[in-house]
């Protein structure tokens, strides 16, 4: 029977999880995911995730395929999955792609969210999906820091030590900083992201807020191309994967 190959959109809060890729320590996304999709399809389903989210963290629209070959038709693979999954993974939309198509294989821009409840005091509604922080953030500061970061850099800085990548350079075509109510929303669009360095953006943007550096500090921070040169890396439950926009 001829193969097919389905793209999810997977939607998931990662509290309870130890992040995306499978662990030999503590239950993830995608084993959640091949264990119900082999159970509902009949056969070993084994997913392919295009963004390898941290313990913790938490996404919108992270994207996955797998082949397969039931007759489901593709869009109904999402009701029937929902069906069986934990009520912290919802599939958000199932279609049938071309055999040859990956979503690490093809040019795509993806959004990130990292959210800082700014407070006297914690509010426990908000632990789950926010980063607390007391003291206040000058966001003026913050937003001119985060231009420095725009365009093609060598992001070494913002990488954590030790992660293995072919090249540390990668484009973002915006960060942001959005006031929503007592929430500070940065908001980063990018090529690609190394590992934790939305987090330690993050957490130098921070530090800056707090005056304990400058904003023009940024560029010699990325120049620096020294893990060391950047702030704390930043919790990830304030994190969250919005969307994934294939070119």
């Amino acid at each position: 029977m001829e193969k097919k190959r389905i793209r999810i959109t997977v939607a998931y809060d990662g509290t309870n999880y130890h992040g995306w890729q499978l662990q030999e320590n503590g239950i993830t996304i995608e084993e959640e995911l091949n264990r119900h999709l082999s159970e509902l399809l009949g056969e070993k389903i084994q997913v392919i995730g295009a963004s390898r989210t941290d313990s913790g963290v938490h996404a919108m629209g992270n994207i996955a395929v797998f082949d397969t070959e039931n007759r489901m038709p593709g869009k109904k693979i999402a009701y029937a999955l929902n069906q069986r999954l934990p009520e912290d993974i919802r599939i958000q939309r199932s279609e049938e792609v071309p055999p040859d198509w990956h979503p690490r294989h093809c040019e795509s821009i993806k959004t990130y969210e990292y959210r800082i409840y700014r407070a006297e005091f914690p509010m426990p509604v908000k632990r789950l999906y926010s980063c607390f922080c007391y003291r206040p953030l000058d966001m003026v500061r913050m937003q001119e820091a985060a231009a420095y970061l725009e365009g093609e850099h060598d992001f070494r800085s913002f990488c954590q030590t030790g992660a293995q990548v072919e090249t540390t350079v990668r484009t973002l075509y915006g960060v942001q900083l959005e006031e929503q109510g007592a929430d500070l929303v940065i908001r980063v669009r990018g090529n690609g992201f190394l590992y934790n360095m939305v987090r330690i953006i993050a957490g130098t943007l921070m530090e800056v807020g707090q005056g304990k550096r400058e904003p023009e500090s940024m560029r010699e921070v990325l120049e620096a191309r020294d893990r060391s040169a950047a702030g704390p890396t930043a919790p990830a439950h304030g994190l969250t994967l919005i969307r994934y926009e294939f070119l």
